[in-house]
């Protein structure tokens, strides 16, 4: 992390704090407030404690490496370049001529670089070892990031796993929970490579070697994240981008190969026939995960450079970290995106959609019906899978990024007749799907011509409240959007005491004044936040559930929902920063934050 740390700094893009300050909320809250800033920078923590335990730490902690633009580009590279590149090589062609022959030979050998390199001896990450219960994961500054967590998690882990009979290798990113100082809890996801190795030792009945490393590289944590398709290495993508091998080392206790040069190294094994309740954590959607069962690792060794770094993330509400490595992902997996949904131009996933819940695309529209293929082409493609949402637009759209030209393009076309609901798998972290990991999944074909007027009448917002409240006493706020278009947005808040469908059909005498409507939960919401309501709307709806229709009218029930709508699973709280410890860090001067901007971000 040093070179990375220095580069940082090279750039101005480095913060380093020389308080004291401890890994219980407070270090975590303080870069979950810079990230959201616009000119954040990473944070270096150079005195770190637990206070819980009277526990001074030696190692330095560092947040938010992926800050900004900038910082993604220092360390992975032009995305747009890079996704050009792969695209060259999915195209290419036997040469016929001398020069294509030339360029393809280098193209060719170019790829010599992207087998990692196993290395003989010990590396970086094995200047100190400590074995057995000398192994301790508490020696570590291990975060607990928000209030009801279940514990401390690990949220930059890079997890190297094998397949059973070693051909296969995977890095996955995976919080990771510190039960004890050799107990680490495995957040294996249903669709991850690492998860399907586990189904393998578990039918042999042998234990999992699992490695999992700290720092090192800022690379590796992306690879980590990125969509590769199964049974490809994601340290082969690391060479690609790089145009360098990834440099390995085999673990001390296990056969796992890890980068020679990450800080720590966390060893151990996965006994496949135990499980362990795992969570709650709040996570990037912005919400906690509840508890569930989860395969565990026992820890059997932690190596680590003379003088590391402990490398850290923080998630939860929009926008964070992952919002820059994933506009990065998003224009270096497109060309492989389009080698299965060819007539795809560009696509967007905005990070206050949560990326799985919210796609826009634009595609070469070719016939009628191809926008409703495309749907089920991106709801069969690897983690496409997991979109909950998906909007289709034509080529000549305007460009996917400018939100409110694209907004006013989508609104002028949604046509009801052209909206496809369907059901399949949504990501394990969605918990509004009635059932884990399955849910509804809504496409709007907006490819076509402008809709024609449908002859509703606006109201000003204040007019529409008041009337709208001589029907029910549950509205408490009202907002208009976009009513220059054909489709505006009308956006209520409610205290809800039923299931909102009721509240629905007693609307029906204003829907002259309404095309889209919005209920959200008024205790939660600001009407007038677009940005947050787009991120309560896509992650708080279940279009089989929460999607009325009657003719032209539409109406998304946003609300939390609980028996009055038939939910039998547990709704999970919000992500919330805790206010003493906010009020802590600005009466000590640590951080500045307005009250504006702690309602701005629902913080």
């Amino acid at each position: 992390m040093k070179e990375a740390i220095e580069l940082l700094k090279k750039n101005d893009l480095l913060r380093v704090i020389d308080d004291e300050l401890d890994i219980y909320l407070e270090i975590p809250h303080i870069a979950y407030i810079e990230v959201k800033k616009e000119d954040s920078k990473a944070l270096l923590f150079t005195n770190v404690v637990d206070k819980k335990n009277n526990k001074k730490f030696d190692i330095p902690v560092l947040m938010n490496v992926f800050c900004n633009e900038k910082a993604v580009k220092l360390f992975i590279g032009d995305g747009d370049k890079i996704g050009r590149e792969i695209e060259s090589l999915l195209k290419m062609k036997p040469p016929t001529t001398f020069s294509e022959k030339l360029s393809t030979f280098g193209k060719l050998f170019a790829l010599k670089n992207t087998i990692p390199k196993k290395l003989k001896g010990k590396g970086e990450c094995q200047q100190v070892i400590r074995l057995g219960k000398d192994a301790k994961l508490s020696d570590l500054p291990i975060l607990t990031t928000w209030e009801q967590d279940g514990g401390p998690f690990i949220t930059m882990g890079q997890v190297y796993t094998t397949s059973l009979n070693g051909e296969l290798k995977n890095l996955g990113m995976y919080r990771l929970q510190v039960y004890d100082d050799q107990t680490l809890g495995m957040h294996w996801q249903i669709h991850k490579d690492s998860n399907h190795f586990f189904h393998e030792y578990k039918k042999a009945g042998k234990k999992m070697p699992v490695s999992i490393g700290i720092g090192g590289d800022p690379m590796y944590i992306w690879c980590g994240q990125a969509p590769l398709p199964i049974g490809i290495f994601e340290l082969m993508l690391y060479g690609f981008v790089k145009n360098k091998n990834a440099e390995l080392v085999k673990s001390i206790t296990n056969d796992i190969y890890v980068p020679k040069d990450n800080d720590f190294i966390i060893e151990g094994f996965v006994d496949p026939s135990k499980l362990r309740i795992e969570g709650p954590f709040g996570d990037h959607t912005g919400y906690y995960t509840l508890e569930e069962e989860y395969p565990f690792m026992e820890v059997t060794a932690i190596t680590s450079k003379k003088n590391p770094t402990y490398l850290a993330t923080v998630v939860g509400k929009p926008p964070l970290e992952d919002k820059y490595m994933g506009h990065a992902t998003e224009r270096i997996f497109l060309p492989l995106l389009k080698t299965t949904a060819p007539d795809l131009v560009d696509y967007y996933m905005p990070e206050n959609g949560v990326f799985h819940n919210l796609i826009i695309a634009k595609i070469k529209t070719l016939y009628p019906g191809h926008a409703s293929q495309m749907m089920h082409a991106f709801w069969g493609v690897g983690q496409m899978s997991f979109v909950k949402h998906a909007i289709f637009v034509n080529e000549d759209a305007p460009e996917l990024t400018s939100h409110e030209e694209i907004t006013k393009y989508i609104l002028n076309r949604i046509n009801i007749d052209d909206m496809l609901v369907s059901k399949g798998v949504v990501d394990a972290l969605d918990h509004s799907s009635p059932k884990f990991a399955v849910g509804g999944k809504l496409g709007l074909d907006c490819t076509g011509d402008e809709v024609t007027e449908l002859g509703i009448t606006l109201l000003d917002d204040v007019e529409l409240l008041q009337k709208m409240q001589n029907i029910s006493t549950e509205i408490k706020a009202l907002k208009q959007y976009f009513k220059d278009t054909k489709n505006p947005i009308t956006v209520i808040s409610v205290e809800k005491t039923r299931n909102q469908k009721y509240l629905f059909e007693e609307l029906k005498p204003l829907f002259g004044h309404i095309k889209i409507l919005i209920i959200v939960d008024s205790a939660k919401n600001d009407v007038n936040n677009p940005y947050m309501l787009v991120w309560r709307v896509c992650n708080n709806i279940d279009s089989n559930r929460d999607l009325f229709i009657d003719e032209n009218i539409m109406c998304l029930d946003a609300t939390d929902k609980n028996a009055y709508d038939n939910f039998k699973r547990r709704w999970p709280d919000d992500v919330d920063c805790t206010k003493e410890v906010i009020e802590s860090l600005r009466e000590r001067k640590i951080i500045d934050v307005s009250d504006e901007f702690i309602k701005k971000f629902y913080l």
